[in-house]
């Protein structure tokens, strides 16, 4: 049967994954934002020691991993996507998308930090924001060069950055400074576990902006061709 072929079979179980991993990973950063953090204010400060060695580890797993998956699953499909599409072979776009990115979060990674103007939300997002157009731009005009043209290419392309940049802040700064703050990593006495806390905030504040454009290029690859020459 022509419609069950082993590469729809693999492509289709690939969107599957990436979208239960996804509503997980997103609907955990949503609960974070919306809810957990005007939750964490209203707790007096010796209930807080009760609460959240109970409540936060195995939301921060579930969190983090879910983010991972959703990744993993999302690249492979990119990477799919990229190879039935590109003549000569998906390697040169998916190497330069993978530098623009990595490029662009050590940016990210750079600014945000509870420290000066960059600990004002409004700052850090403006900042972060125009990042987030010109890595955009960059990844669309790189892939025009390099013979791209389908509407998913594009849309997941910058969608998928963007994802990426937030996997990146769950792992490389959400739950770092998380472990800091629930004591699973030791600090030395007398530093100010506030400055961790306020950079996991900045960081999942971040992701939850973030989240808006990537889900709606990611919709986009599919259902709104604002891309594609053709597809």
């Amino acid at each position: 049967m022509d419609f069950l072929t082993p590469k729809i079979i693999y492509e289709f179980s690939l969107r599957w994954l990436h979208t239960l991993a996804g509503i997980t990973w997103i609907g955990f950063l949503y609960w974070f934002n919306l809810v957990n953090v005007n939750f964490q204010k209203s707790l007096e400060a010796d209930v807080k020691p009760k609460v959240n060695p109970k409540l936060m580890p195995p939301t921060l797993w579930l969190f983090r991993w879910s983010a991972a998956l959703t990744f993993l699953t999302g690249f492979l499909y990119f990477i799919s996507i990229l190879s039935g599409e590109m003549v000569s072979g998906a390697l040169a776009p998916l190497f330069a998308w993978l530098a623009i990115v990595v490029v662009g979060y050590g940016i990210v990674y750079s600014v945000i930090k509870p420290e000066g103007a960059l600990n004002n939300g409004n700052v850090l997002a403006a900042i972060i924001a125009v990042l987030v157009t010109v890595m955009c731009g960059g990844i669309y005009h790189i892939f025009a060069r390099m013979g791209v043209v389908s509407n998913a290419s594009f849309s997941i392309g910058m969608g998928g950055a963007i994802g990426t940049i937030m996997l990146l802040n769950v792992w490389a700064i959400i739950w770092r400074c998380q472990k800091v703050v629930l004591g699973i990593t030791p600090v030395a006495e007398g530093v100010d576990k506030t400055k961790f806390a306020r950079r996991a905030f900045l960081a999942s504040r971040t992701n939850a902006w973030l989240s808006i454009p990537m889900l709606f290029f990611m919709a986009a690859s599919s259902h709104l061709q604002i891309f594609a020459r053709w597809y």
